[in-house]
């Protein structure tokens, strides 16, 4: 059965702000959250909640199957 990577999440979700060109700023301003949600993101130690899934995926033009990083278990 898949499961969520959260590391591996949280470092697709680093790894696809920066190619946005977007700072962590920018993403505390479009989802409203503290930049400290997104270091826990991009460290794994904890994961968007669907509404930003959405928001960081309209954001980068993508979907959220395309920033979740999964793995069998």
């Amino acid at each position: 059965m898949p499961i969520i990577d959260m590391v591996a999440t949280g470092a697709n979700i680093k790894k696809m702000r920066i190619a946005a060109g977007m700072t962590i700023a920018d993403i505390t301003d479009a989802c409203g959250i503290t930049a400290g949600a997104v270091c826990k993101w991009q460290r794994g130690d904890a994961m968007p909640t669907i509404d930003n899934f959405i928001i960081l995926a309209a954001i980068w033009h993508t979907k959220i199957d395309d920033i979740i990083i999964t793995a069998v278990n």
